[in-house]
């Protein structure tokens, strides 16, 4: 490595480990109107998460430069930066989109022949016709970002700086758990179209603006994920069964306080 580059990765390392010595409590507030309580915060950073009081207040640890994610049966998933200013000022106020399920609408002409992509050609839709559609499968979009191997950062005849500083800042350690956040969050999705709210309500008598909660708390604890994916419903309801009295008793106690 040149005596550049050390320094280069000195002067990275000694700027990550200043940001790492600032932390503080960070009080916010969801300006929506409706449907405030029980939204879901995650910082992304530190895996830390809260949810919402009925006044839509929270107070969650963060960092500078830290990222909420915040998420809820009614509002779409959004993403929110801590910026120095925020960070300085120890508040935040975030205001969500509501979350519309609404499918575009699609007139069917009579006298279908049954072939699919004759038929398709008669069917009017307000956009195009595309793979997804059809159910072809295809990828669109950017691809993931490639996590590299620290074996393969630094090697006797070369040192990749970029790799190594994402290693060394914990970056590809996010990156890990942004993406198995994803992936809890579009699983957790999945199973609330498949069960409904109301399901989880009267079977289990989770409050409306836990569901999701409930459901995340499922997810990090067991292999309901997995179990879902394989249509293995047995066992998705006994784990449902088993976290749900563990959760029915985290609410109590919260309601004690």
């Amino acid at each position: 490595m040149s005596k550049t580059g050390f320094y280069i990765l000195i002067s990275c390392l000694l700027g990550i480990f200043q940001l790492a010595a600032q932390e503080k409590q960070l009080q916010g507030k969801i300006t929506n109107q409706l449907d405030i309580e029980g939204v879901h915060v995650l910082n992304t950073s530190s895996r830390l998460n809260t949810i919402t009081d009925e006044n839509g207040h929270f107070t969650i640890k963060v960092k500078p430069l830290d990222t909420l994610l915040f998420s809820s049966i009614k509002y779409m998933p959004e993403k929110v930066a801590v910026t120095e200013g925020v960070f300085e000022k120890g508040v935040i106020t975030v205001r969500l989109t509501e979350l519309v399920n609404e499918l575009d609408e699609v007139f069917l002409q009579p006298n279908l022949s049954g072939n699919i992509a004759a038929d398709l050609k008669k069917i009017k839709t307000e956009k195009p016709i595309n793979f997804d559609d059809v159910g072809i499968p295809g990828f669109k979009g950017k691809p993931e970002e490639k996590i590299v191997p620290l074996y393969f950062a630094v090697t006797p005849l070369s040192v990749n700086l970029e790799a190594l500083y994402k290693h060394i800042s914990g970056y590809y350690k996010d990156l890990k758990t942004r993406r198995k956040w994803e992936y809890e969050n579009n699983a957790v999705a999945k199973m609330l179209n498949y069960y409904t709210v109301p399901y989880f309500m009267t079977t289990y008598g989770i409050p409306e603006n836990r569901v999701y909660d409930f459901l995340l708390f499922c997810a990090e604890t067991t292999a309901i994920e997995s179990d879902f994916k394989k249509e293995h419903y047995g066992s998705v309801l006994l784990i449902l069964d088993e976290k749900a009295k563990i959760y029915a008793a985290r609410i109590s106690e919260e309601n004690k306080e």
